[in-house]
């Protein structure tokens, strides 16, 4: 049987968010013992030499002109704020409600599409859209049980969705071997920057190498089916699956940290994941 190009790009993102869900398990389980600027760092720069590697390989460019172009740049930006904020949120709160919350990216998207690039967004997707960010407050319930630190995943997931935009407006003609690398310079960085303001970088354990790779191989793999899935197929119809990540996480963080997810978050989530899906399948 033949896959269409839908198929294949719905399968390859499918693949990507278990990637990235397994990473975030390795990235919390090495902050027990180590720095989360060091886990950062090294995860960062390891995946960065390889993907450097892998272009190098390829005759292509290690730091091409597209690099240096504006829109790169301030897709850089973006991206080492998703990666250092993202990265605090999973390590001091539930890995299944940083999850849920960062679900809401592609409706920033959406937004940010509608507001920056003057797209067409009917009434209902902007609908939508609200319902997705009423779905994030009622995860962090202000007024209850609120935890300022869950808004260090808000932080994240905007620092994610100003990427998505600034990649609209890249130049063209960069491989994924490129992408990688420079994805995984970023992580680096902002993993740099948090070393640099908390210190106390040691040596790692067996386990916590173990745990380092795992990281690293998982980033890795997540990464290049997440660029080779937006590269596949109709936009609309592989971004839903961007949220089967959520089914992922929450049967890692329950399996593995014994996480219980209360009813407020599953709420929450379901209103964000629903009226994603509706957002992106609808014009």
């Amino acid at each position: 049987m033949t896959l269409t190009d839908n198929q294949r790009g719905a399968a390859f993102m499918t693949a990507s968010m278990a990637g990235f869900a397994v990473e975030d398990v390795f990235v919390k389980a090495a902050a027990q013992s180590l720095p989360l600027g060091q886990v950062l760092l090294t995860i960062g720069l390891t995946g960065m030499l390889i993907f450097a590697g892998m272009a190098a390989r390829a005759g292509e460019a290690l730091l091409p002109p597209a690099f240096l172009s504006r829109a790169m740049l301030i897709r850089c930006g973006f991206e080492i704020t998703g990666r250092l904020f993202y990265g605090l949120a999973i390590t001091l709160t539930a890995l299944s409600t940083t999850s849920a919350i960062l679900q809401a990216t592609p409706l920033v998207v959406v937004a940010g599409a509608a507001l920056v690039f003057g797209e067409k967004v009917s009434p209902q997707r902007w609908l939508a859209v609200l319902l997705g960010f009423a779905g994030v407050l009622v995860i962090l319930r202000p007024g209850s049980d609120f935890s300022a630190l869950s808004l260090l995943a808000v932080v994240g997931l905007l620092g994610f969705a100003g990427r998505d935009l600034a990649t609209r407006a890249a130049p063209k003609g960069l491989s994924n071997r490129q992408l990688g690398a420079l994805g995984f310079a970023m992580l680096a960085t902002a993993g740099a920057i948090l070393l640099v303001v908390n210190g106390g970088a040691h040596v790692p354990s067996g386990l916590a190498l173990v745990h380092l790779a795992g990281g690293t191989v998982f980033g890795m793999l997540g990464y290049h089916a997440l660029t080779y899935a937006m590269r596949t197929g109709d936009v609309s119809a592989v971004t839903p699956f961007r949220y089967t990540r959520l089914i992922f996480a929450m049967v890692l963080a329950m399996v593995l940290f014994q996480e219980r997810p209360d009813l407020a978050t599953w709420l929450g989530a379901a209103l964000v994941v629903g009226s994603g899906i509706y957002a992106l399948t609808r014009r």
